[in-house]
C-alpha cells in the first residue's frame, strides 16, 4: 500500500511517500521552487516522492493531509458569531479550511490527470495529531507524554496527549484565539522582524538583553490553574480581526497581529531599518524567557498527569531549541525527543503515520533517526553538470576528499558541503552545509560576509562528534537534528569562539557514525588535524531555501565569495 502524505494550502508545505509503514522519500515544496515556506498544494514535492516510489498518482492508495476542516467546527462557528471578528477574515479562514476537501481533484488537474481514474482515498488529519503522530511514532519511545505547540491548526494552539505503542490519547488542548504561537509572533513583527518564520532571531537575539519585562509580560500570557493558559485580548488583534494572511505567488505574509496597546506598554513599533537598541534586545529576553516559563509548565502540569518519563515535543514552538535544551532540567521529564521537522512541514509524515499506525495498526518501524529524506545526486550526475557549465574541478576518491577538505577547513577556508540526500527540515545536517573552523574568531565574521549578510547576533551552530559531547557541553545529550541548545564548558568556549553564543551556549548537532557517516568522517578527519572535534555549520544558502540540487549549490557558490564546493567527491576551488 502506497501512502502519500501532505501538508497543503498552508505554510511550509510539504509531500511525502510510505509504502506500507517504511518512508520512501519527504521534502519541501520550498527546496524545488525557491520560495521560502511556501504554501499552497505541494505538486512538486509530491512529483518528487512519486518518482522517488517509481509509481504514478494513479497508483497511490490513499492521501493523508495534516487538516481536519470538521474539527472543532462548534467552536469555530461560536467564535465566528461571537467574537466580532471582521467578516472578510472569518470567511478567508473557513474558505481555506474547506479548500481541503478538493485536494484529490486539484491533485489531478496538476497531474493533468482524470479524478475518476484516482483509487485513492482521502483521508483527513487533525492538524495537532498529526503533529504529535510526527514526533511519537518515528520516537525511541514504547510510551511517551506528547506536546504540540504552535500558531494555529484546526482552531487550535496546543495539544497534550500520551502515546502508547500505535495508539495515540489525546488529554487536551488550547483552543484559538489562544495561542503562544501567535504572542511569539506578535511580538516578533513588534520587534522589527516582519516576515514569515522570522520568530528565530528573536530566540537568537535573547541572549544580548536581560528579561527587565518579564512580570509586564504576564499581563499578556495568563495561566490558568489546568496546567495551560489564555492570551489577554487587549494585546492581540486577532481576537476581533482574525488572522489576516496571504499566500500570494505561494510566499505566506501575516498581518501585524499586535494592537495599539503593546505600543503603549512598550513603546514605539521598531521599524525593520531602525537599528537594535538595550531595550529592544531586553524585550526579546523578556519574550523568550515567558515563552520558555509556559511550556516549561504545560510540560510539567503534563508529567504530573501522565506519570510518563519521555516527552515528544512538536509544532512550530518545538523550533525552539533554546527552550528545548533546559526542558528536562525545568520539568519531570527525563527525556525529550524533537523531530526534525517540528514545525508544519512535518505534519505531512504525521499524518500518513497517524493513518498508518493509529488508525491502521500497522508496525511501527525499529527507530532509525529520518532527517535524511530529499533529493540527492551521484558524482556522475555532478560531472555532467559541471563540464556543461565549463566549471574546473577534481573528483576525488573518499580518502583524497576528506583529506582534502578536512585540510582546507583547518586553513581557515569556507566550504560549501553538498552529499548524499537532502534534509527534512529547517536545518542544515551536514549534507547541505556550509562549513568552517570554529576555532577561528573571525569565523561568523567571514561567512557573513563572504556569504551569508545576515543580522550579526544570530548564532551559528557546532557539529560535534556524538562521542566528543561531554567534553565540550556541560549536558551530555544528544541533539542530532540541532534542535537543543546547551551550555558549552567554561573552558571550552575561548577554543570555539565561532560557535559560542554570547551566553556561552550552543545550538548543538550531535553527529554519529550511524545517522551520516561521511559527515561524521570529515569532522573526525578534521579533528585528527586539530584537535577539535567540532564544525561550525549553517545551511548552504544566500537568503533563499536550503539548496536542493548541484546546480543551485554551484549558482550559490559562484555568487558569493564561498573559498570552496564540494559536490559529492568533485571540488572546486577558486583559482
Amino acid at each position: 500500500m502506497y501512502i502519500l502524505g501532505l501538508n497543503a494550502y498552508h505554510g511550509d508545505s510539504s509531500a511525502c511517500i510510505y509504502k506500507d509503514s517504511e518512508l520512501i522519500a519527504a521534502t519541501e515544496e520550498e527546496r524545488i521552487v525557491r520560495i521560502k515556506h511556501w504554501a499552497g498544494l505541494p505538486t512538486e514535492a509530491v512529483r518528487f516522492c512519486l518518482d522517488e516510489a517509481g509509481i504514478g498518482l494513479q497508483d497511490v492508495d490513499v492521501i493523508t493531509v495534516s487538516r481536519d476542516p470538521l474539527a472543532k467546527i462548534g467552536q469555530k462557528a461560536l467564535y465566528a458569531l461571537g467574537s466580532g471578528a471582521l467578516f472578510n477574515a472569518v470567511r478567508d479562514r473557513v474558505q481555506n479550511a474547506f479548500s481541503i476537501r478538493s485536494l484529490k481533484a486539484d491533485l489531478a488537474k496538476a497531474f493533468d490527470l482524470d479524478e475518476k481514474k484516482l483509487k485513492a482515498k482521502v483521508q483527513y488529519v487533525e492538524h495537532h495529531r498529526s503533529h504529535l503522530a510526527s514526533a511519537f511514532f518515528i520516537s525511541p519511545f514504547e510510551e511517551s507524554a506528547l506536546l504540540s505547540v504552535d500558531g494555529m491548526g484546526d482552531f487550535s494552539s496546543v495539544m497534550r496527549g500520551v502515546g502508547r505503542g500505535n495508539k495515540i490519547e489525546v488529554i487536551d488542548s488550547v483552543s484559538y484565539p489562544h495561542s503562544l504561537g501567535i504572542f511569539y509572533t506578535a511580538f516578533t513583527q513588534y520587534l522589527g522582524f516582519p516576515h514569515f518564520g522570522d520568530e528565530y532571531k528573536v530566540m537568537g537575539l535573547s541572549p544580548y538583553g536581560e528579561p527587565k519585562y518579564l512580570d509586564q509580560l504576564r499581563d499578556v500570557v495568563l495561566y490558568r490553574p489546568n496546567g495551560l493558559f489564555e492570551l489577554n485580548p487587549k494585546y492581540f488583534r486577532h481576537f476581533k480581526e482574525g488572522v489576516t494572511m496571504s499566500w500570494a505567488n505561494g510566499s505566506p505574509h501575516v498581518e501585524p497581529l499586535f494592537t495599539d496597546a503593546v505600543v503603549h506598554a512598550f513603546g514605539p513599533q521598531r521599524s525593520k531599518q531602525e537599528g537594535l537598541s538595550q531595550h529592544h534586545k531586553d524585550l526579546a529576553a523578556s519574550i523568550q524567557r515567558l515563552c520558555e516559563a509556559v511550556i516549561f509548565r504545560m510540560a510539567q502540569d503534563l508529567f504530573e498527569k501522565t506519570g510518563q518519563k519521555n516527552l515528544c515535543l512538536a509544532g512550530g514552538v518545538a523550533q525552539n531549541s533554546v527552550a528545548n535544551g533546559k526542558l528536562t532540567d525545568q520539568t519531570g521529564f527525563e527525556h525529550l525527543f524533537v523531530p526534525p521537522a517540528a514545525h508544519d512541514a512535518g505534519t505531512a509524515t504525521g499524518s500518513a503515520l497517524y493513518y498508518l499506525h493509529h488508525q491502521k495498526t500497522y508496525p511501527r518501524q525499529p527507530f532509525s533517526r529520518q532527517a535524511y529524506t530529499g533529493a540527492h545526486f551521484s558524482t556522475d550526475e555532478v560531472e555532467v553538470i559541471l563540464r556543461q557549465q565549463g566549471i574546473a574541478y577534481e573528483r576525488l576518491t573518499d580518502d583524497e576528499l576528506f583529506e582534502t577538505t578536512a585540510t582546507l577547513l583547518a586553513d581557515g577556508m569556507v566550504v560549501g558541503w553538498f552529499q548524499g540526500r537532502a534534509e527534512l527540515g529547517p536545518r542544515a545536517l551536514g549534507n547541505r552545509s556550509i562549513l568552517a573552523n570554529p576555532a577561528r574568531q573571525d569565523a561568523r565574521d567571514l561567512i557573513n560576509s563572504k556569504i551569508k549578510r545576515r543580522e550579526s547576533f544570530r548564532p551559528f551552530a557546532p557539529s560535534i562528534l556524538d562521542e566528543a559531547v561531554g567534553k565540550y557541553f556541560e549536558k551530555a545529550d544528544t541533539a542530532p537534528f540541532m534542535e537543543k541548545v546547551f551550555c558549552i564548558r567554561e573552558e571550552q568556549q575561548n577554543n570555539i569562539p565561532a560557535v559560542t553564543h554570547i551566553d556561552g551556549t550552543g545550538r548543538l548537532q550531535t553527529v554519529s557514525a550511524i545517522d551520516n557517516p561521511r559527515y561524521h568522517r570529515l569532522i573526525r578527519r578534521f579533528a585528527d588535524k586539530t584537535g577539535v572535534p567540532i564544525l561550525l555549520n549553517t545551511s548552504f544558502n544566500e537568503n533563499e531555501p536550503i539548496v536542493n540540487t548541484p546546480d543551485e549549490a554551484l549558482a550559490c557558490y559562484l555568487r558569493t565569495d564561498m573559498d570552496v564546493l564540494v559536490l559529492e567527491n568533485c571540488l572546486i576551488r577558486r583559482l
